[in-house]
């Protein structure tokens, strides 16, 4: 299994924002999320925050934990994407998602939509995405929230950009089993126990109904571990046997309590690594 942490973009102490990347990167960890909510003001901007960490690391996957999709409109968000993963030497996922706190969105000027409007715009928004990055000349998509007329798509990436979405509910989970290469879930706002294998079956058969491998969707999870740091094996371990995620991102407080944690959390990770072998 992939483990890696999930960092908040702290404003109030941006250096030590940056170290905990670093920090990731230096305890072995094989990915890192940065959270986007662009209309929090204690976060700095998300989309900066990852090019300078490209900048500032060699090794790590970044992510986007998940894009907010009504305030970046795909055809500069699938863009933004394909120069970061250049810059990063193919270091990067885009993590996406309809779009939560719809009252903020619409404060900063973006579009207040339904739950059902949101599903939709995120369909037309993924084929702006995917076409963008396969360099579809001229890019044409008339949706009813997006449109694009006779783009011209590049700089294109140097391989596949994985596209990982934060889905829930079931339209959203068909969303990614159709269109998707992995599913970025985040507790509290998913229930393990109740709601885990039902949501992997409705991807599993949605992948099937698409004619794709439901094993081609990668399922990662957004989640904090209790207790102390020897138990943390046990959980990481849990969470790829009996719940099925392969890719754990592991929530960290900010600071310096943070910087502590991710030490010892590339030390467990190791552990839970070696009981977790290639391919089980």
């Amino acid at each position: 299994m992939r483990v890696g942490a999930f960092i908040v973009p702290d404003a109030a102490d941006p250096a030590t924002t940056v170290r905990q990347i670093e920090a990731a990167e230096g305890a072995g960890l094989d990915l890192v999320g940065i959270q986007d909510h662009p209309y929090q003001p204690r976060f700095l901007e998300t989309w900066t925050l990852l090019a300078f960490a490209a900048a500032r690391t060699r090794s790590i996957q970044l992510v986007s934990g998940v894009a907010n999709l009504p305030l970046r409109p795909p055809a500069m968000l699938a863009k933004a994407a394909a120069s970061l993963e250049l810059l990063s030497e193919g270091r990067f996922a885009l993590g996406l998602g309809s779009g939560a706190f719809g009252d903020a969105v619409a404060a900063m000027g973006g579009p207040k939509r339904t739950a059902p409007e949101g599903v939709d715009a995120l369909e037309e928004a993924i084929a702006i995405i995917q076409g963008w990055w396969r360099g579809d000349r001229p890019l044409t998509v008339d949706g009813t929230h997006y449109r694009v007329k006779g783009a011209h798509p590049g700089p294109p990436p140097s391989q596949k950009i994985p596209l990982w979405l934060g889905a829930y509910k079931p339209r959203m989970l068909g969303l990614t089993g159709r269109l998707a290469d992995g599913w970025l879930p985040t507790i509290p706002y998913i229930d393990l126990a109740a709601d885990a294998q039902r949501s992997h079956h409705a991807i599993d058969e949605a992948a099937k109904r698409a004619g794709r491998e439901p094993g081609d969707v990668e399922r990662a999870l957004i989640a904090p571990l209790d207790g102390p740091p020897p138990t943390w094996p046990d959980q990481l371990v849990r969470l790829h046997e009996t719940h099925r995620f392969g890719t754990a991102l592991v929530t960290v407080p900010a600071g310096t309590e943070g910087l502590d944690q991710l030490a010892r959390l590339g030390e467990q990770a190791a552990v839970a690594r070696e009981r977790t072998p290639a391919g089980s």
